[in-house]
């Protein structure tokens, strides 16, 4: 018999509050999920000032959370339900901490003391639990921001009789990002100097945080099934891979879900017109639309080409930046949303000015266009050198718009390669991240827009039947939640 849970999930974003990644976008959506299971759910994150207090409920009392060497420190509680749902989303507030313009840098530069404004997350999610009366079976921690979380467990609270029950899982959405930090954060941590050893948190005389969460996790996840295989390796595993091969009896690949009441061309609010699989009249109307955004010439017939990511090298821009010379000599047009590495902000908004016709960028982030372009494509360019999960590609294919992805991670496991015999497939996959087959890949994804309508068609098709919702993950999660319970329910007994 499935048993009903309490769940403490705390996370450094959650959508719609405060997003930087894909992580905000699960925090935002598998709560909800897990919450219609049965499962009482609490989700904590920090309440960074660009999050208004005036459209939150205040929690009377001051919040104190033990610092270590730092002494304690108090914070203000806000608290409001993630919209649709009855999930409680609560928010830590502390001025020094939170109150800044970014959520972990500002001009591309890390935060000095990003390590005790997590640490200090962490622990005001144990204290925050106590203070509401939580007591949860399971704490889930999200990536290296709250990975102190199962090593807190095990020590600062190990005999705290709120969380000597509960069962830990941490779950990595990017092993690029580890919290690597001086060695001085345990005095802050208060986690004792015995977890200062390399089989914990110790990394060439720092600390890594994701390391010590994956080692004293009751079970780590994944956010796909090959990604899970590829940090195990040199390749994927940012120095890593053994750490994680020794521990991978309790490593699980789960798939990320999408939100189809947010991202679904039949009800999308943002879109100029509506379309499903059984009327896409609406997509032409989209893609005229956004040709106008664009200043792009409103052209019916030319492949319309999206990009929507952080320009940075994770995301394959050097990749598309290399080709970009050879890819505009074909009939095409292209859009780019994104921010972040100063040269290719330059380099994409510079293309642009000199390919008016073609080429069309926007440099920040813009929710409303991003549906706009998902909608308005012809077909979506990620060839992320490694993507955990990615979750556009799946946007792409509900909004009939043909991805073009390098195999990696969650992109393998969503998008099957197009066979122009058997008519199979829902996408365009390259297995090499270079230039030359990033280009080769794109040419036959045109070449099939221009010469195989019907072919084109029947990929547009296959992808807007394909569904990969948050319910399937929600019970993935479900059936790792009851077997952790279990576990713990046997050690009490024994």
């Amino acid at each position: 018999m499935s048993q009903k849970l309490k769940i403490l999930f705390v996370a450094s974003e959650v959508v719609p509050f405060a997003k930087s990644g894909g992580l905000a976008d699960v925090a935002g959506a598998l709560p909800k999920a897990i919450a219609a299971k049965g499962h009482e759910i609490v989700v904590v994150m920090p309440r960074y000032y660009g999050i208004d207090k005036r459209d939150l409920e205040h929690i009377p009392g001051p919040l104190g959370v033990p610092m270590g060497s730092m002494g304690e420190l108090w914070a203000g509680v806000y608290r409001t339900k993630l919209p649709g749902s009855g999930v409680w989303v609560y928010f830590i507030d502390y001025e020094h901490f939170y109150g800044r313009s970014g959520l972990y840098d500002e001009n591309n530069m890390s935060y000095p003391d990003n390590d005790n404004r997590f640490i200090f997350l962490s622990k005001a999610a144990f204290q925050l639990a106590r203070k509401i009366d939580f007591k949860p079976d399971i704490i889930h921690a999200n990536d290296w921001h709250t990975a102190t979380m199962p090593v807190l467990k095990e020590t600062r609270y190990a005999l705290d009789p709120h969380f000597v029950d509960a069962a830990s899982v941490l779950t990595i959405h990017n092993l690029h990002y580890q919290g690597r930090f001086y060695k001085g954060a345990i005095d802050v941590l208060e986690v004792g100097w015995d977890m200062f050893r390399p089989e914990v948190l110790e990394e060439y005389d720092g600390v890594n945080f994701l390391k010590g969460g994956i080692a004293r996790a009751d079970a780590v996840t994944t956010v796909s099934r090959q990604y899970a295989r590829e940090i195990q390796t040199p390749e994927f595993g940012w120095g890593l891979e053994g750490h994680i091969k020794a521990h991978s009896d309790k490593l699980y690949g789960i798939l990320n879900g999408v939100d189809y009441e947010e991202w679904s061309p039949a009800v999308d609010p943002y879109i100029a017109a509506h379309y499903d699989i059984d009327d896409m009249a609406g997509k032409a109307v989209c893609k005229e639309a956004l040709q106008e955004d664009f200043s792009l010439p409103q052209r019916p017939d030319v492949p319309l080409i999206g990009f929507i990511g952080r320009f940075v090298e994770q995301k394959g821009i050097s990749l598309i930046a290399h080709i970009l010379p050879r890819l505009l000599e074909m009939d095409i047009q292209m859009v780019f949303l994104g921010s972040g590495e100063k040269w290719a902000e330059g380099f994409f908004s510079d293309v642009a000015a000199r390919y008016p016709d073609k080429v069309g960028t926007y440099i920040g982030y813009n929710n409303a266009l991003a549906h706009r372009i998902e909608a308005g494509c012809d077909l979506y360019l990620m060839p992320s050198l490694f993507e955990p999960c990615g979750l556009n590609q799946i946007y792409s294919l509900r909004y009939g718009t043909v991805p073009i992805v390098h195999a990696t991670g969650g992109l393998e496991d969503t998008i099957e390669n197009f066979d122009p015999y058997s008519r199979f497939g829902n996408g365009f996959k390259f297995y090499e991240a270079s230039p030359e087959s990033l280009f080769n890949t794109v040419a036959w994804a045109v070449k099939v827009y221009y010469d195989d309508k019907r072919g084109f068609g029947i990929l547009r098709e296959n992808g807007m039947r394909a569904r990969f919702s948050w319910d399937e993950a929600a019970d993935a999660y479900d059936k790792l939640y009851q077997m952790l319970y279990y576990k713990q329910q046997m050690k009490r007994y024994r």
